[in-house]
């Protein structure tokens, strides 16, 4: 496997619970269903709080778009980050606990779709998305990495 895009972000916790417990707040909006759904299990099982697999997802999701950016290289990106599909980005568990970046709709398209052509970033291969996540106290991280 070649790499062909890479992406890292750090997440302050704290900050994150405020900005998401604030009532005119979209950022529960940037999340789906069911990782919602996900992080408030995880917060039941390990007793502790939403916010900090919240904001693990969401340290994957801008990893995602800092990896999926470096893999166009000096070609055009399909969104920004007025327009960029969040919602269509997940950060999912699988059965095992763990977690695989889901693309859903507008944003499969545009990434599967929109670099599999022969001069595309993706020279007619399909990527592989693999992810990294991990909070300890204060902090929240995750790195991804886009490969061919």
């Amino acid at each position: 496997m070649g790499i062909v895009g890479l992406g890292h972000d750090v997440v302050d916790v704290a900050a994150f619970a405020e900005q998401l417990a604030e009532p005119a707040s979209r950022m529960r909006n940037l999340f789906s269903v069911r990782e919602v759904r996900q992080a408030l299990e995880r917060a039941r099982v390990k007793n502790d709080g939403e916010a900090v697999h919240l904001a693990a997802k969401w340290a994957g999701k801008e990893a995602f778009l800092k990896a999926w950016c470096e893999s166009l290289g000096e070609g055009p990106y399909p969104f920004t980050l007025d327009d960029f599909p969040w919602r269509e980005v997940e950060i999912l568990d699988d059965s095992r606990g763990v977690p695989h970046v889901m693309l859903a709709a507008g944003a499969a398209r545009a990434f599967y779709g929109g670099g599999l052509s022969s001069d595309g970033p993706y020279a007619g291969s399909r990527p592989s998305i693999h992810v990294s996540l991990s909070h300890d106290g204060p902090i929240a991280s995750a790195m991804v990495v886009i490969g061919r």
